[in-house]
């Protein structure tokens, strides 16, 4: 008995600290990505919009150093493409910047006239409050179609399993596990 309550801890430890892991986002999903997007589909932010950041978390960078930069800017800055006050200014070819909080990050390029063509960014890290359990959607619901079907209409569902609350699910499943080994050894 011993033994499966030693193996239901080492399960548990082990899936917390996968959970808390950080992890590293390549811009753009490949290398090179940082660049004038060809088309509006290949925005850069529509990559972001599809991933989850969490504070911890970094962005890899990989670009031509002797021709682009990647400038970290304020909002104001971002929507007017600003360069002359950057919060940071990053020109080595492979920036690795680590997301430090919740909230929007703006990144821009450095090179005059690429960020009104689209080489810019905003990331959004999740907050901490919204690393466990289930997270409600970005948007609301769209509105039902018409129809009478005589009953009354069901609520939309908005909520998901956040991919943040794995750590959470690996514990469940570790005292499921752990659970079982014990019954198994009872018996």
């Amino acid at each position: 008995m011993a033994s499966s309550l030693l193996f239901c801890i080492v399960v548990l430890i082990m899936s917390s600290i996968m959970s808390i892991e950080a992890k590293e986002f390549v811009v753009g999903g490949e290398p090179s990505a940082w660049k004038i997007a060809s088309s509006n589909s290949d925005s850069l932010n529509q990559w972001a919009e599809a991933n989850r950041f969490q504070v911890g978390d970094y962005l890899v960078w990989d670009y031509d150093a002797k021709k682009d930069s990647v400038l970290q800017v304020r909002r104001k800055d971002y929507h007017s493409c600003n360069t002359s006050s950057p919060i940071a200014v990053h020109q080595d070819g492979n920036t690795r910047v680590r997301l430090r909080r919740s909230g929007a990050h703006y990144f821009i390029s450095g090179v005059e006239g690429a960020c009104e063509k689209g080489e810019k960014l905003v990331v959004v890290v999740i907050s901490e409050n919204h690393k466990l359990g289930f997270q409600g959607s970005l948007s609301p619901a769209p509105a039902p179609a018409e129809f009478d079907s005589g009953s009354p209409a069901l609520a939309p569902v908005t909520g998901g399993v956040s991919t943040a609350g794995r750590g959470l699910v690996g514990a469940v499943l570790a005292l499921l596990i752990g659970g079982s080994v014990v019954g198994l050894v009872l018996v």
